[in-house]
């Protein structure tokens, strides 16, 4: 029994390893754009991923881009924060499945009658989700996505995200869960290793990236360069 549960484990890590290397070394041409390091900056405190402008591109033109219908909703955090979240399941780029979140740049104004025109409020890890009215989904699909986080379906070793990446401005890790942020603030983005988790990969324009600084600041601890 040992030795078939060795086995079974070693070809277990054997096809994550294949995956990721398909990934990352892909046997078929890939386009630039389905690569999450191919990070374009059309104009200053820009960003460009996977073919989509932050701050620019919409939903729309997302669900394009994916061939794949987001999912909306609205959130409220326990200090009384909202904001609008789309969510696409499950996509293919550079032949690695993936979830995608988009954040989506609401105003002030409009994100308090999202929320009491809402149709349905459940609770979740972090506040209230509440699902959208109809018209209310319609309309974020038309305003700009403010961040972008990627979520590939396997884990990566440190050492590959270092060779497509180049070494972080910063790495800080999280006092509570022990996952580490490796910080690139030139080109906006956090990538987020835990111990036995997949990444996760938030792009913001550069100049956003304060905001995702500074709650990493306060909760976690610098670490020296790798």
């Amino acid at each position: 029994m040992k030795i078939e549960h060795k086995l079974y484990w070693g070809v277990g890590l054997l096809s994550a390893l294949i995956l990721a290397g398909s990934f990352f070394i892909p046997s078929q041409p890939v386009s630039d754009s389905d690569r999450p390091w191919h990070i374009e900056h059309p104009a200053p405190d820009t960003t460009r991923i996977f073919g989509l402008t932050l701050g620019r591109s919409t939903t729309m033109d997302a669900e394009q881009r994916f061939h794949e219908e987001a999912k909306s909703s609205l959130f409220k955090s326990p200090d009384g924060q909202l904001a609008v979240e789309m969510f696409f399941e499950q996509i293919t780029l550079a032949g690695l499945k993936a979830r995608i979140v988009i954040n989506i740049a609401v105003p002030d104004a409009e994100l308090q009658g999202m929320y009491e025109r809402g149709l349905r409020i459940s609770g979740s890890g972090s506040g209230k989700k509440i699902t959208l009215a109809p018209d209310d989904a319609n309309r974020v699909r038309t305003l700009p996505i403010a961040s972008l986080t990627y979520m590939p379906s396997v884990r990566l070793e440190e050492v590959i995200i270092n060779k497509r990446f180049g070494q972080p401005a910063q790495r800080i890790r999280e006092t509570r869960s022990g996952a580490v942020h490796w910080l690139y603030p030139q080109h906006g983005l956090d990538i987020t290793l835990g111990n036995e988790e997949k990444p996760v990969l938030q792009y913001v324009p550069p100049g956003d990236f304060d905001k995702l600084l500074r709650p990493l600041l306060l909760n976690g601890e610098p670490l020296n360069q790798v």
